[in-house]
């Protein structure tokens, strides 16, 4: 069989062929092994092969998605929709500590924290759940989802150290009865747990892996209600808590980012990036559990500094989605989720310090994904096919191509791509072979094309098949009596051996072919066939393993299908255009229809001699009015009236700890001056140290932790002294400022503003990294005792005792106006100048604040995206290459955005729907530092739309805003 030219990276081909051939009471703890432990519930079991629910096996096809990044529960449904309308049935998500316990003992999970929407949300989209909850996540979240507040833990964090335990305690029990009562086995979408994450390496200094500290969590896990499977996600394969450790859970399962974060080198793939010993080091470890990737690359995250996250999304494309994916197919990975089909936002200072304020993740909901998917959920066999060794010149006839067999017990499956599997090459070949699949009953005796889906609607059954661009391909039909052209030309017929055998080259143009009487094959090509969706009509809640075949439907749409519904002769729709769209259902509805809308509008339909129900949406894009953020009434004020002689620190917190509670850095100073020693662990901090000139004075040197891409500034009364710009590979600076001539006797105040840009992960147990401080960790003033420095800290006010309970313990710093609350809606602004706004910008080194409203009346039933846009400045007033300044950017009281211009790359600050009003007043505040003496001014900044796509509706909740 001649499959013709195929390019590496386009052709990895999954050829569909079937042959015939104890509580926390202080009591010790009873641990007891997964494999002896009697089940818990009987809906979610599983074997070697695959997960069943209710009895059924399925293919967990998911992907991550973090609703702390998208503060908005009315749009989580939306991004349901839009993960289920690709195939998927399931969803994995982390909980971040941080968030929900900002001061020890205090747990709140209330307004956008709040997680009943959210599993109300994936149990009306039919999505099931893997809960991700930590108490570690990494995520690229501040501390690795750890709160601030465990830099004064003294122990190992991540080990059964007692203070690391009882630190602990109050959120795992906390988090875990919210998540316990969404399991499955309570009516709810949550089917598997992970109780620890990344769980990889450790320090040579503590017992690792320690069994029993992860005895001891899962434990208390269980205690507290958790009865579905635990699962793990070990960084690589390397057996940690597998079956047959000390400590396993019940399904072993580990991460894999092959491509890792090369955005900067899009179109490199690296030699032997693609995993070829995966399943046998399954069989090692873990050869009972089904083959599980909890997280499987679907991006990269983007440090400061970075090429932005379009290059991202380049280096992770369809062809690397073509590529690796199936790869892990050919392993017979049965679980797998993608990290992350959507990213979001690090908005109020969520981020980890090693990337920026989006969480875009280069993530996108696609469609070459959406083609995998689909075919594997109509694809039972799949399951339980046994994967085969990777061979080359068995099944072809040239060792350049590489076809990995899947043998069942009726249905094989090969994975076919180039040896070399980053080459360029176009190389021909042929397949030997093992034949049969079954659709509807009808036997495909091979396909070089791939399938997309099937279906089987009474006596008819639809199938549709792709190719990539002018492609041979090649199908037969066994025990068939021809085969007829029924739309379109170019397919060839022939019979043989009572096998009905089609060949065409793809091209642009759709072929249907009928064979016997009631097998419909919809041949397309792959530009075309993305263009395809398949949505139940079963009630809303249910679930892609419950849909029969003649429940779905297949629909040419376009942009976005969302719901259908079936009911007293009408389809309805739901679903999201950008452009006219002709829909068209070419699988279900073909007979006894007499109506058909589309997101309740009624459409005007016909139905072709094949059964093809069309109709045309109109398309006409509103008009969008947005606000010329330039022409506004803004309103201005300093946001650092900390360095003026007349300003009193007196209710600041005394930084007079001798000894620091956080023992794994060393202190190098008199008191500690470290930010999370007195609860301020976000945003930016403030110190200020008070002495009395004796005029021998000359120098001050600082230096000062913030996180990579990092600035501070310095001043000694109103005098400026200097700042560090912040470079995106530098953590830690030192700098060394001359003083101007001090008067003996005097008194003098130093303030240093510092930008606190989140805590370090903890990857590493052992390590403690997350325990490197924030704020100054060294100086010497030159000349002077440095014994005799006085010193006050400040960070948000309240610190760990915060005071915006909406927006949570991150979303403000140590600013002036931020401590003040001027960043929430309507502050008492009657008393501040008149300004021009950010562009007019500040005239010295300091911080000024500019507030503005504006209305929106954004059109209805549109979804069209808004961001903010700065305009780089490229030239310093102090002849620096690029001006030195950031900000911050606040919509509605959410921080949503800090722009570092000399830095980047992040320029366009996407804000939600819910965050901005849509229809009413919106009240933004941006603050802008300038680190040069001269000040700064924002070169630009912009309100602009993106796409604006016509949408169908989903919940809107009646308390967004």
């Amino acid at each position: 069989m001649k499959l013709g030219h195929l390019f590496s990276k386009v052709a990895l081909l999954l050829l569909p062929l079937h042959t015939d051939a104890l509580a926390l009471s202080g009591k010790p703890h009873q641990f007891i092994v997964p494999e002896k432990r009697a089940p818990l519930q009987n809906i979610i079991t599983w074997d070697e092969d695959s997960l069943f629910v209710h009895g059924k096996r399925i293919m967990f096809y998911g992907g991550e998605f973090h609703p702390f990044r998208l503060p908005v529960p009315s749009l989580w449904l939306d991004v349901f929709q839009k993960i289920k309308a690709l195939g998927y049935n399931g969803v994995s998500f982390y909980s971040a500590w941080t968030l929900h316990e900002g001061k020890q003992g205090s747990f709140s999970a209330e307004g956008v924290f709040a997680w009943e929407p959210f599993f109300d949300a994936a149990k009306k989209a039919g999505v099931y759940l893997i809960a991700r909850p930590g108490p570690y996540i990494n995520a690229e979240v501040s501390g690795g989802g750890f709160p601030g507040f465990l830099q004064r833990v003294r122990s190992n964090l991540r080990t059964p150290d007692e203070d690391y335990q009882e630190a602990s305690r109050n959120y795992i029990e906390s988090i875990t009865r919210i998540i316990a009562k969404a399991q499955i086995t309570n009516g709810g979408p949550v089917i598997l747990f992970q109780p620890e994450n990344e769980y990889t390496l450790g320090a040579d200094s503590i017992v690792f892996p320690d069994a029993d500290y992860m005895n001891g969590l899962m434990q208390q896990f269980r205690d507290l209600g958790i009865v579905v499977p635990f699962i793990n996600n070990v960084a690589f394969p390397n057996g940690v808590n597998a079956p047959g450790t000390d400590a396993p859970v019940d399904i072993y399962g580990h991460d894999a980012y092959p491509l890792g974060f090369d955005c900067a080198n899009p179109s490199r793939w690296p030699d032997n990036a693609i995993p070829t010993n995966w399943r046998d080091l399954h069989m090692e470890q873990s050869p009972n559990t089904p083959y599980m990737l909890v997280e499987f690359q679907g991006g990269a995250f983007d440090p400061w500094g970075g090429n932005g996250f379009e290059k991202c999304a380049a280096l992770l494309n369809h062809e690397f989605e073509r590529v690796f994916y199936k790869n892990n197919f050919g392993v017979g990975c049965t679980i797998f989720n993608v990290y992350m089909p959507f990213g979001g936002s690090n908005w109020g200072n969520l981020g980890h310090p090693g990337g920026y304020s989006s969480y875009d993740y280069g993530a996108v909901i696609t469609d070459e994904a959406k083609l995998m998917a689909n075919f594997l959920q109509v694809s039972p066999a799949y399951l339980t096919a046994e994967p085969g060794r990777n061979t080359s010149g068995l099944y072809t006839d040239t060792n350049a191509i590489t076809v990995t067999p899947l043998i069942g017990n009726k249905t094989n499956f090969y994975v076919t791509r180039q040896t070399r599997y980053n080459s360029l090459d176009s190389t021909s070949y042929k397949l030997r072979l093992q034949t049969n699949y079954d659709v509807g009953g009808f036997n495909v005796l091979y396909s070089s094309a791939e399938i997309f889906t099937w279906k089987k609607y009474g006596s008819r059954t639809v199938v549709v098949v792709y190719g990539g661009p002018n492609e041979l391909h090649e199908l037969a039909v066994s025990n068939t009596s021809g085969g007829t052209a029924v739309e379109g030309s170019g397919v060839k017929f022939s019979n043989r051996n009572g096998n009905t055998i089609l060949n065409w080259e793809t091209g642009s143009t759709r072929r249907v072919v009928r064979v016997g009487q009631d097998l419909y094959i919809v041949i397309l090509d792959r530009n075309s066939v993305y263009s395809h969706w398949v949505v139940s009509t079963l009630p809303e809640g249910s679930y892609t393993h419950d849909s029969t075949a003649s429940s779905d439907l297949i629909v040419k749409a376009g942009y976005l299908i969302r719901t259908a519904e079936i009911s007293s002769g009408t389809i309805a729709l739901t679903g999201d255009i950008n452009a006219t769209t002709e829909i068209e259902i070419i699988g279900g509805g073909h007979e006894n229809i007499n109506s058909f809308t589309f997101n309740g509008e009624k459409l005007q339909h016909t139905k072709d001699r094949i059964g093809f129900i069309k109709a045309t949406v109109p398309f006409k894009a509103p008009e969008v009015k947005l606000p010329d953020l330039s022409s506004l009434s803004w309103k201005y004020t300093d946001s650092l009236p900390e360095i003026r002689n007349s300003y009193s620190d007196a209710a600041w917190t005394d930084a007079d700890h001798a000894e620091p509670s956080n023992t794994y850095w060393n202190l190098t100073t008199p008191t500690v001056l470290w930010g999370g020693e007195y609860g301020y662990h976000t945003g930016s901090l403030i110190t200020r140290g008070h002495f009395t000139a004796n005029g021998d004075e000359s120098s001050l040197l600082l230096n000062v932790s913030g996180g990579s891409a990092f600035g501070f500034s310095a001043w000694v009364n109103e005098t400026y002294l200097g700042s560090w710009p912040g470079y995106d590979l530098y953590s830690i600076a030192n700098i060394t400022f001359t003083l101007p001539n001090l008067i003996s006797g005097k008194k003098y105040v130093l303030t240093i503003l510092s930008d606190h840009m989140g805590y370090f992960g903890n990857w590493f147990p052992g390590y403690n990294e997350m325990k490197t401080p924030r704020g100054v960790i060294g100086y010497e003033l030159q000349g002077h005792d440095a014994a005799d420095v006085k010193w006050k800290i400040t960070g948000n006010l309240g610190g760990e005792n915060f005071k915006d309970r909406v927006q949570g313990p991150l979303n403000e710093g140590g600013m002036w106006a931020e401590r003040q609350g001027y960043h929430l809606p309507s502050p008492p602004m009657k008393d501040w100048e008149d300004s021009k706004g950010p562009t007019a910008g500040i005239s010295k080194a300091g911080v000024g604040f500019f507030t503005t409203s504006f209305n929106l009346d954004m059109p209805k039933g549109y979804d069209i995206p808004l961001s903010f846009v700065f305009a780089n400045s490229t030239s310093g007033t102090s002849g620096s290459a690029v001006l030195a300044y950031r900000c911050q950017l606040f919509v509605n009281g959410y921080q949503f955005g800090e722009y570092i211009n000399n830095i980047g790359p992040q320029t366009s600050f996407p804000v939600p729907e819910g965050i901005l009003n849509y229809h009413g007043t919106n009240f933004v505040a941006v603050s802008l530092w300038g680190l040069e003496a001269e000040g700064a001014r924002v070169e630009g900044l912009k309100l602009v739309h993106g796409p604006i796509i016509q949408t169908g509706s989903w919940e809107r909740r009646e308390d967004a805003y």
